[in-house]
């Protein structure tokens, strides 16, 4: 709708994950490095706990992208709130595992063993990632549990990710969940983005997109999304990707604070005093405006303000 009036090849906000789009802050590659070392290392639980909208699926998908590579075999469930026969069911055909191992638990453990030390023979292992995992029943996070522990006599296991929003960690401190919380080797924590990575974030997307991000938003732009987005990294896209909607409608370029505050606004995102968070940091940034999208380097990509 958009891309030709701003020069872009494509949407550079589009919602589904998409990993030509991964942009990766310092704690994204933390993450994604202890996602890939969790699946791979064949020992303990890995947990990737962060806000709604902070990227975990995108960086899951990343992993999963990469499986392939490590000759993995990974079972991704994203809709926890399964039965747990159908919780079995759903591993068994995933993992490949005969219709008898998908009724009786008996047949999917022994199974289970079987390609493990299958897997562990080709040098490749077996994983388990759970996505939403805070929504888990306790019935469910107790069988994830007993899974960890299915131990082949050639001393590998089943790798098991759990990926959810902040609630995973409060339902880990259950004095019942005290076993699988023990079992947890590797924990890492997505937080919302600062300012400097919201206009890098912004930057990369509309970069692979074909585009010159100075181009299509002003630094008061940059710092209202921010501001209004709390820098989490689903909801930058909503208003960017609205804001060129709105801006192409009202020629707009590039796309000023007023276009973003009226989508705000519209979507009901974030509230006023984000705006005078906004303000106040563009005061202080007034006497010496650098421009707010740099040039690559090395280490960030971006180099900022």
């Amino acid at each position: 709708m958009y891309e030709q009036f701003y020069g872009l090849k494509e949407r550079p906000f589009d919602l589904s994950p998409n990993p030509r789009f991964l942009f990766l802050t310092r704690q994204h590659r933390e993450a994604l490095t202890h996602l890939r070392y969790g699946l791979t290392a064949r020992s303990g639980l890995t947990v990737l706990v962060g806000e709604a909208g902070t990227g975990k699926t995108t960086l899951v998908r990343a992993a999963l992208y990469d499986s392939s590579r490590h000759r993995l075999s990974v079972v991704h469930v994203s809709n926890p709130t399964l039965t747990r026969a159908e919780f079995f069911e759903y591993l068994a055909s995933g993992y490949g595992f005969s219709v008898d191992a998908a009724r009786s638990k008996t047949r999917f453990l022994h199974e289970l063993e079987h390609a493990i030390v299958t897997r562990g023979r080709e040098n490749g292992s077996l994983a388990l990632i759970v996505d939403e995992a805070q929504s888990l029943p306790y019935d469910l996070l107790e069988e994830v549990r007993l899974l960890s522990n299915t131990l082949a006599p050639t001393g590998r296991s089943l790798a098991v990710a759990l990926v959810g929003q902040p609630e995973l960690a409060t339902r880990l401190n259950d004095p019942r969940l005290r076993q699988l919380k023990q079992r947890v080797a590797l924990r890492c924590e997505l937080t919302p983005l600062t300012l400097e990575e919201t206009a890098a974030y912004i930057a990369e997307r509309v970069r692979i997109a074909g585009g010159i991000a100075h181009l299509l938003f002003t630094r008061e732009a940059v710092i209202a999304i921010h501001a209004r987005s709390g820098g989490i990294p689903r909801t930058i896209s909503v208003i960017c990707d609205n804001a060129l909607v709105n801006g192409f409608a009202a020629d707009a370029k590039p796309v000023g604070p007023d276009v973003i505050l009226d989508v705000c606004r519209d979507f009901a995102i974030g509230t006023e005093a984000g705006d005078a968070v906004a303000a106040e940091k563009l005061e202080a940034a007034a006497s010496d405006p650098p421009p707010i999208f740099g040039s690559f380097t090395r280490r960030w990509r971006f180099s900022f303000f």
